[in-house]
């Protein structure tokens, strides 16, 4: 498997990362710090595909029994979490 972008939140901004992915070939998505003297570009779009994903991931814990994970297979836990995102879904849908 090969990395092609990394997607972080400001608080990633450093040079040390940004160079680490420029020498490694991987795109930086990344918004720069409001402080940085010279901004760079990065690319909204993903950045935004990141965000709702995490924000997915946040309505999904926001569930107790996921949150707190109170089944005690893993099977059920998979069950409990597909449960949950088809909720979340059809949320969304209707």
């Amino acid at each position: 498997m090969t990395v092609e972008k990394l997607l972080a939140d400001r608080g990633y901004d450093t040079d040390e990362i940004i160079n680490f992915c420029i020498e490694n070939g991987i795109e930086a998505v990344i918004p720069p710090k409001k402080n940085r003297v010279t901004q760079r570009d990065y690319d909204k779009f993903i950045y935004k595909i990141r965000h709702l994903v995490e924000n997915a991931f946040l309505k999904l814990k926001q569930w107790r029994g996921v949150a707190t994970r109170y089944a005690k297979t893993t099977s059920a836990f998979v069950g409990a979490v597909t449960v949950r995102c088809l909720f979340l879904w059809l949320s969304v849908v209707a």
